[in-house]
């Protein structure tokens, strides 16, 4: 599908090859070994140096800049390269900035190059942005997980973690929201079981986890008490197929309220849904549960 259906098209083979292996030669070797926060933090359980970081993105800057017709690592076409350093720098681009003030892959002035990468990889990619990626709230998650590669959460992580958290909670313009749903035609066009919106898709994920997603919650009731979450098994799953319905059917304000519409206007008024809508925002692996996009219709509900 992508290159002709080729990762390592005959005539860039080698350079594909080269760049793919260039990730070892780039990131930290010194780090802790981690499966979920890796080259980020040294034995000690802090974060590696500022300094460290920067070096691994401007060299990382540099070695996309060489390829004169970009954005991807071996020019205009996607190719193994981009798939062997994408879970990495995806993790980077989430989680740096937690680490080190002013530490951000996706600056523009300093990372060009890297900066159109991560664009290249989010619009012209339908499988990757619909499906693959995983989000930058999952990312951070795993910051504050002792046993993932540090000791605890270091020194001002938690207040940057929040702040961005609120940024990635605001509504799509009408621009984003067309070219995300322009990337999820396409790639449902070989998927004929997804929903037709991104946002729908979540709906109908929670629908058909509905029981599993029920006993969860219900085990971590104590934890929950005075969340605004219902309790008891028949409140939640009301509140359940209440989020589906804001989900699938939209509201009054997102430019999609349609005749159905009123179904969802009355889920809006169901005790806890956007309570529920918080707590499965906290609760989500990305992309192990559902794909980024969808992930994100949830989120932008959990801050209403």
């Amino acid at each position: 599908r992508y290159g002709g259906g080729r990762l390592y098209p005959d005539e860039i083979k080698s350079d594909v090859i080269d760049k793919a292996r260039m990730f070892g030669k780039t990131f930290p070797s010194k780090s802790r070994p981690s499966s979920r926060a890796a080259f980020l933090f040294g034995w000690s359980g802090e974060p590696l140096w500022k300094s460290e970081f920067e070096s691994v993105l401007s060299e990382t800057d540099d070695l996309l800049g060489s390829s004169s017709d970009g954005p991807f690592f071996c020019g205009e076409s996607f190719t193994a390269a981009d798939v062997a350093w994408a879970p990495f720098l995806e993790r980077y681009a989430a989680q740096l900035p937690c680490l080190h003030e002013g530490l951000d892959p996706r600056d523009a002035a300093r990372y060009p190059n890297l900066n159109e990468w991560y664009r290249a990889m989010e619009t012209r990619v339908p499988a990757y942005a619909c499906r693959v990626r995983g989000n930058p709230s999952s990312w951070r998650k795993v910051l504050t997980m002792a046993g993932y590669g540090n000791a605890g959460v270091p020194p001002a992580v938690v207040d940057r973690m929040d702040d961005l958290g609120a940024e990635e909670g605001r509504p799509l313009s009408e621009e984003e929201r067309r070219r995300d749903q322009a990337l999820w035609d396409e790639y449902r066009t070989t998927r004929p079981y997804l929903a037709e919106t991104p946002s729908a898709e979540a709906g109908r994920v929670l629908l058909s986890n509905r029981e599993a997603i029920v006993k969860d919650t219900l085990k971590r009731s104590d934890a929950l008490e005075g969340t605004g979450i219902p309790l008891d098994e028949r409140g939640l799953d009301k509140a359940m197929r209440a989020l589906a319905s804001i989900l699938i059917y939209g509201d009054e304000e997102d430019g999609h309220y349609d005749e159905v519409g009123t179904a969802s206007k009355e889920a809006r008024e169901v005790e806890g849904v956007f309570a529920m809508a918080k707590f499965l925002d906290e609760r989500m692996c990305v992309p192990r549960d559902m794909g980024a996009m969808s992930a994100d219709a949830i989120k932008r509900l959990s801050v209403l």
